[in-house]
């Protein structure tokens, strides 16, 4: 009974997609968009399938992966770590506050000249601009998280006599994992967006370098291809963060 509709509200939530592919197939088909500027999907798919097969799709795949998990990992570590701070200590949350603000608003794609000038076309400024993007919300809603936990919890385990580190490490850290992850999610998100316009920039492959490429040699069923990879690739790496959000949040379920 629960495998049926397990199974009926996976095909209820397809239906958008389906009507998009749909749509997507009919436009260059029926005329309606010039088909030397939109490929169909069956096109697409078709030209994905045999860049993996020939074994010229992975090394870009590969290339971004790095990249991402590179940036990803250094904005995690440290946005956890900095969120974690700003969170306990308020009064440091308060002194920071407006900078941080300040810095939110600054995006990625504009430093990327300031990148480049410090770091180079190499991969120091590839990963400096993944880094960026994926930081904040990162370490905004790690520090969120933790002024979130209920401060009834706090005030219980200390009347009881426990001390600040064991009240840090057993309620307030478990009460902002879920903060925490979303924040990693959401940085993975950036973190995808920004490969692609850090690889299109100085660099000889990825998958942001493929649909730049493509499209200058005008092979579009293999630049929307590479981008069909980009949407695959963010929807894998989400999953994995889901995964390991809800290993990390299990307690939450006893």
């Amino acid at each position: 009974m629960r495998t049926g509709k397990h199974i009926k509200n996976i095909l209820f939530r397809s239906i958008g997609l389906f009507v998009f592919l749909i749509l997507w197939e009919l436009a260059p088909r029926l005329g309606w968009v010039r088909e030397i500027f939109l490929s169909p999907p069956s096109v697409v798919i078709t030209a994905l399938i045999e860049m993996l097969l020939d074994g010229s799709l992975m090394p870009h795949i590969v290339a971004s992966l790095l990249r991402i998990f590179r940036g990803l990992l250094l904005a995690a570590s440290v946005g956890v770590i900095m969120g974690l701070l700003f969170g306990y200590f308020r009064r440091v949350n308060q002194t920071l506050d407006l900078l941080f603000q300040f810095f939110r608003q600054i995006s990625a794609f504009a430093l990327f000249p300031v990148f480049i000038l410090f770091f180079g076309l190499g991969e120091v400024s590839k990963t400096a601009i993944i880094f960026w993007a994926s930081l904040w919300p990162i370490l905004l809603n790690t520090s969120a998280g933790v002024r979130d936990v209920e401060p009834v919890l706090i005030r219980s385990v200390k009347s009881m006599g426990a001390s600040k580190m064991y009240t840090f490490l057993n309620v307030i850290l478990p009460g902002a994992t879920p903060q925490i992850f979303t924040g990693i999610r959401l940085g993975g998100s950036y973190c995808v967006m920004a490969v692609v316009a850090a690889e299109m920039i100085g660099a000889t492959s990825g998958l942001g370098y493929l649909v730049l490429y493509s499209q200058q040699i005008f092979k579009v069923p293999q630049m929307y291809a590479a981008i069909v990879a980009l949407a695959l690739l963010g929807i894998a790496l989400n999953g994995m963060l889901g995964l390991l959000e809800r290993f990390f949040s299990s307690w939450r379920k006893l």
